[in-house]
């Protein structure tokens, strides 16, 4: 069976992938792989996008979300009809003339990628571009339209020595899921500019330690040449962050990363002169 591997540090948010998609299944009859996708209301590939952050520390973070072709895919154990079923390559399909009137499996389906045709009174989701593999092509168009390597299609063995730390979407954990995430952005992000006030200046090299709840250091790093520092990790608790500089007074902040990341306006040292 073969998988997508979702590379998140490589996607920076074009879109090429949902609107090839979109390209592909609308307004074109693939039957009997799929029926026409309506040309509103469904993302058989859909990139979610998540803004992070606040002025003037602001990131985005971009995830093309698919169905994920299930070992143990709850679509296929809601009817029993073999309306929907798998191929021999491990494509996990939609009947589209044995589906009709199956409005269940829109609910079925944890990530909810099953999308209802009301028109054509059918449950419609990703095929994997069946019909175009069954043509010889090498990969779904969403995958052949990445222009950034950010999407890959082939055997998981092909991509071992990168998957060390591969990840599902969180909804199909458990269920063998085919489509495979690495590069996580970092959970959460601590951030501001260290700064002199009074001589209207940056500070440059300034040593900022973050500890978290327990006592224990998560990181240790300094200021860059704009005064800047942006710690990037998986703490979601309450910090202490302390800031030294030579010739000012240490600063103390708090960050509280449980709910969301934290950036600090001016940090503004004072000087020991």
């Amino acid at each position: 069976m073969k998988s997508i591997i979702v590379d998140l540090d490589r996607c920076n948010g074009c879109f090429n992938c949902q609107i090839a998609c979109k390209d592909e299944h609308c307004d074109n009859d693939w039957r009997p792989i799929a029926a026409p996708q309506p040309m509103t209301g469904q993302f058989w590939c859909k990139v979610d996008q998540k803004e992070r952050g606040r002025v003037p520390v602001v990131s985005v973070d971009y995830t093309p979300t698919f169905c994920g072709m299930c070992d143990n895919a709850e679509c296929m154990n809601a009817v029993s009809d073999g309306s929907v079923y798998r191929r021999e390559d491990g494509l996990v399909l939609i009947d589209p003339e044995k589906a009709r009137g199956h409005r269940e499996l829109v609910d079925a389906c944890p990530l909810g990628m099953i999308y209802y045709n009301e028109a054509l009174d059918l449950p419609q989701k990703c095929t994997g571009c069946a019909h175009l593999l069954d043509d010889g092509w090498e990969a779904p168009r969403c995958v052949d339209a990445c222009a950034t390597g950010a999407l890959r299609y082939g055997d998981v063995e092909d991509f071992a020595d990168e998957l060390d730390d591969a990840q599902v979407a969180e909804a199909l954990e458990g269920k063998g899921s085919h489509v495979l995430y690495i590069n996580r952005p970092a959970e959460r992000f601590i951030a501001g500019t260290v700064a002199d006030r009074e001589a209207n200046e940056v500070l440059i090299g300034a040593k900022v330690q973050i500890v978290d709840e327990s006592g224990n250091q998560v990181a240790a790093l300094e200021t860059d040449e704009f005064g800047d520092f942006k710690y990037e990790g998986s703490v979601k608790s309450c910090c202490k962050v302390s800031i030294e500089a030579e010739g000012y007074e240490p600063a103390a902040l708090d960050a509280d990363t449980t709910a969301d990341d934290v950036v600090f306006d001016d940090v503004f040292m004072k000087s020991l002169a």
